[in-house]
């Protein structure tokens, strides 16, 4: 049986080294973005694919790999980048990389919730550019953290790691999810069964759910209405789930005090609006960003492809 695994995007070095000492490896060295065309070329006679979010497999490119394809391991949490039926259909299996990357992201929401809040985007440019004349009493105020409501949108793994720091800087937590967390998961949190309940009392926002076609554009016009004026919405999760349009008018009118964003619709590609406003504090997609984080998802990739490869079932499968 083949032991070419296809590795669409260049990993952390100990990940390949992993990878050459187990497989044959067909690497990407210069981390350049393959096309759909070279995605099925390099996939010649390959056992498994292991992927990127950056990479898209619609059905229609998934039904052109080679029968020799058994596994798509995707690096990353999501997996909406995947057909899951066309790759069932076909008998590849899909597996991605849960758990690893939630206290990473977690940090970057809170970083952004901050940056935010305190207006640290202005902040720095004023000492960069050499404009920064001196304290003064009015000077970049912003919003504080503590005694504020957190209002947190998907309360998995992620969510309650954004909400165990966000204790610790005095916020309370209000949460709403598909379904209401054991006591001893809320820690005190308070649940509510509709968004639109939990809106009014979100003086921050957090979004930490999924892109499906029922969250595309959650916040629009109609939901950031029904925020307290001069909230802070934050966004780490995806960026399908705004509707930027409404979101730049609330930053301009008030609505919103600031945006703190990591993720965009349609990335590498960002709204042009967000960076011509000084009320945005934006990231380039760093959620996972850490060293000992991407190690731990190549890891997680490798151990899903050495039992899928040896005919044990995978641990991570979501197809």
């Amino acid at each position: 049986m083949t032991r070419v695994v296809f590795v669409t995007r260049k990993l952390p070095e100990a990940v390949e080294d992993r990878l050459r000492r187990n497989y044959t490896p067909r690497l990407n060295p210069d981390d350049r973005p393959y096309g759909a065309d070279e995605l099925v070329e390099r996939s010649a006679d390959a056992a498994a694919i292991l992927s990127c979010a950056t990479d898209a497999w619609p059905a229609a490119l998934i039904e052109r790999l080679p029968d020799s394809v058994r596994a798509i391991a995707t690096f990353s949490a999501g997996h909406e980048h995947i057909d899951l039926a066309a790759a069932r259909a076909r008998g590849i299996i899909v597996t991605n990389t849960p758990d690893v990357l939630t206290e990473a992201t977690a940090d970057i929401a809170m970083l952004c919730l901050l940056g935010a809040a305190r207006r640290a985007f202005e902040g720095e440019a004023l000492v960069r550019t050499d404009r920064w004349t001196g304290w003064t009493p009015t000077q970049l105020l912003g919003v504080e953290l503590n005694g504020a409501t957190l209002g947190i949108v998907g309360m998995g793994r992620i969510g309650q790691a954004v909400a165990r720091r966000a204790r610790a800087f005095g916020m309370r937590i209000h949460y709403f999810g598909r379904q209401r967390l054991p006591p001893d998961f809320e820690q005190g949190a308070t649940f509510h069964q509709t968004m639109a309940s939990l809106l009014p009392e979100a003086r921050f926002l957090s979004l930490h759910c999924p892109a499906t076609a029922e969250t595309a554009h959650m916040i629009n016009a109609e939901t950031l209405a029904r925020l307290p004026r001069g909230a802070v919405l934050v966004n780490t999760a995806r960026g399908a789930l705004l509707d930027d349009e409404a979101v730049l008018a609330a930053l301009d009118d008030g609505q919103l005090f600031a945006v703190g964003l990591d993720v965009y619709d349609g990335e590498p590609k960002v709204h042009p609006g967000y960076r011509t406003r000084r009320n945005c504090f934006l990231l380039p997609h760093l959620g996972s960003a850490t060293l000992e984080t991407r190690h731990a998802m190549g890891f997680r990739c490798l151990d899903n492809l050495d039992a899928i490869l040896a005919g044990r079932p995978a641990p991570d499968t979501v197809n």
